[in-house]
């Protein structure tokens, strides 16, 4: 058990302490303790055609998948008529905060705001991955974010 520290003891060094005098600016550096070196990037590089971690927004998903008839489960909060709402069609386009799918059946286009979606089902697999080769900006339309 260890006895409680008197005015006498000083406490352990840890292994690395930071000056008391020194001050720290906003926007300046910290400083680095002794010994230590970042062995790794800050975010892991993208595997060969897969979408870079930054660029897997849902458009982006849903731009990969133009053609593919989806189901899209979308709520309305505050709606006294209804509060959810399902929409089945071909996804047309995606942007930042709107989708665009087409019911060639009724012979509708749908604009739905990515606000009020929850989640999205297709009855195929989903594109995920940029086609071999292709650079992003070749198959996004926008600039993603």
């Amino acid at each position: 058990m260890q006895q409680p520290l008197t005015t006498t003891q000083q406490a352990p060094a840890l292994p690395y302490q930071i000056p008391q005098q020194q001050q720290f600016l906003p926007g300046a550096p910290m400083p680095v303790p002794p010994g230590f070196t970042q062995q790794f990037p800050l975010t892991p590089p993208p595997q060969p055609g897969m979408l870079p971690l930054e660029q897997s927004y849902i458009e982006n998903i849903l731009r990969l998948n133009r053609g593919k008839v989806g189901t899209f489960y979308m709520t309305y909060e505050n709606n006294v008529e209804w509060n959810a709402k399902i929409f089945r069609g071909i996804v047309e386009e995606a942007g930042r905060d709107h989708i665009i799918i087409s019911d060639p059946q009724a012979g509708k286009y749908y604009l739905l705001l990515m606000l009020n979606l929850d989640y999205v089902i297709f009855d195929e697999p989903i594109e995920y991955e940029y086609p071999f080769g292709a650079a992003p900006a070749q198959v996004a339309t926008y600039s993603p974010r």
